[in-house]
């Protein structure tokens, strides 16, 4: 801290600054923070998201005040309490449950625009781990948050996750049982998991959103070009590329908040079950143990990972594809190599394969959503066959490879959806009939892009990069 500076500022500022680092935190993280000139549209999401958090840990504690976590009171204290007899409890109700939803839509934009600019990219690498350990929190605090309201489908959709961990062997059961806090769900259970969503978890996602914009402040934010504005400054070390933060951005934001809040507030006072998908129609009805509902589903932001697990005929192959997921979304920094960042100045199939990726993983939710019928079912396990393709075919498209090369990428890739098939078939989970008719997507996925690059290799090959930012 420049203390000569401190000591000569006058009022009260200059004395909070002499016992605090007030000014210099905003010198350093807004005013003379550096950001690229060429933010877009994709960059109003970060801010979306601490403002989201913000309204969710407020509206968090106004609903603890009236929350009773009691397996006999928590249905009728939110539905009969907050909902009816708390002044405006309603309205912070919808304002929580509905923050939950946007939360991660903001979250998976944020996500897309790090995937479209690689921003996982040398020397980004642990933003991008911080970001993915904040999304395994935060993916915790609402399966956590889900049992709280004590509905049909709160209580049966935490029911059939807890029994994943069943699937694990030796230790399955135990840590089915230690999560449950009993044999079955139910009080300990309730109090266990409104212990872990009103305290633990929110405080590791703070303390996560501060280890991330640190992070995030030390090697410089990412922009649409992918082009490091540290390696071009001008005499005085300002990035010739950079603006600063505060006031520029900060009032660029405003008007995301503005246009946020705008759809936010719509939602509430208009649509706030958001059609049934953010407060399904069952749970507004009592939790029974003795009656199990005709179709159980999670919360629909993490539905994809219901249709994968569906997908499986086996439990154990089901969990250990979940895990393979946020596996490969932590390897990503390690699975794309290729030394350009953007996906402007790459290939038009890696602008496709990420697109694809984003396009499966939305269908899968939508499938997760739907009833477990066969057809559901197949399409679930197609497109999951899909989603993991894109990430192999990333690897793929590091560099442009030789002709062998990608005929062994063919062979490899449509042979093992083949013997994948072939064992399906062994344990009873389809037909050959059926697979047989489903499976030119996978294989013609993969056929479109290592063929397209066998034959034109300039749809994988890298664009030239300019050496400055493009306004």
């Amino acid at each position: 801290m420049d203390t000569s500076q401190t000591e000569q500022k006058p009022g009260i500022m200059g004395w909070i600054d002499r016992r605090f680092p007030f000014s210099s935190m905003m010198r350093e993280h807004l005013t003379e923070y550096y950001a690229p000139k060429n933010f877009n549209f994709w960059y109003f999401f970060g801010s979306l998201l601490i403002l989201v958090l913000v309204i969710q840990i407020i509206t968090g504690i106004f609903l603890t005040m009236h929350y009773q976590p009691n397996a006999k009171l928590a249905f009728w204290s939110i539905n009969q309490g907050i909902m009816n007899d708390v002044e405006g409890g309603w309205f912070i109700r919808y304002m929580h449950v509905l923050g939950a939803s946007s939360f991660f839509v903001l979250v998976y934009f944020h996500m897309f625009r790090g995937m479209m600019y690689g921003s996982y990219k040398k020397p980004r690498e642990l933003l991008w781990l911080v970001g993915m350990l904040l999304y395994v929190a935060l993916s915790a605090e609402a399966f956590f948050g889900y049992l709280l309201p004590w509905g049909q489908m709160s209580f049966w959709g935490s029911n059939v996750v807890i029994s994943l961990f069943g699937a694990i062997p030796v230790i399955g059961q135990s840590i089915a049982q230690w999560i449950r806090g009993d044999f079955v769900v139910g009080s300990p259970t309730l109090d266990r998991f409104f212990a872990l969503h009103v305290i633990a978890v929110p405080l590791v996602l703070v303390i996560l959103v501060f280890v991330h914009i640190l992070a995030l402040h030390q090697v410089g934010s990412n922009n649409p070009d992918g082009i490091e504005i540290k390696e071009h400054k001008n005499a005085d070390g300002i990035p010739l590329d950079g603006i600063p933060f505060h006031p520029y951005y900060t009032v660029k934001d405003i008007l995301g908040v503005a246009v946020f809040l705008a759809i936010y507030m719509g939602l509430i006072f208009f649509k706030p079950s958001g059609w049934g998908i953010v407060l399904d129609k069952l749970n507004y009805v009592p939790a029974n143990a003795l009656k199990t509902p005709p179709d159980i589903h999670p919360l629909w932001f993490l539905t994809p990972y219901y249709a994968i697990l569906r997908a499986w005929p086996s439990k154990l192959l089901g969990v250990a594809s979940l895990a393979a997921v946020y596996i490969l979304m932590f390897l990503i920094p390690w699975l794309d190599r290729n030394p350009v960042k953007s996906a402007r100045f790459r290939g038009v199939f890696v602008r496709i394969n990420i697109l694809v990726l984003s396009f499966s993983f939305i269908l899968l939710g939508y499938l997760g959503l739907q009833p477990a019928t066969n057809t559901y079912v197949l399409l679930g396990y197609r497109f999951t066959e899909i989603f993991f393709s894109t990430f192999w075919l990333m690897v793929y498209m590091n560099r442009v490879r030789s002709h062998m090369a990608t005929l062994i990428w063919w062979i490899v890739m449509t042979g093992l959806f083949v013997v994948i098939d072939a064992w399906m078939v062994s344990v009873r989970a389809h037909s050959w009939g059926q697979l047989l008719e489903s499976l030119w997507l996978p294989i013609g996925y993969v056929t479109i892009i290592l063929g397209g690059a066998w034959f034109k290799p300039s749809l994988v090959a890298d664009k030239p990069v300019p050496e400055r930012v493009q306004a």
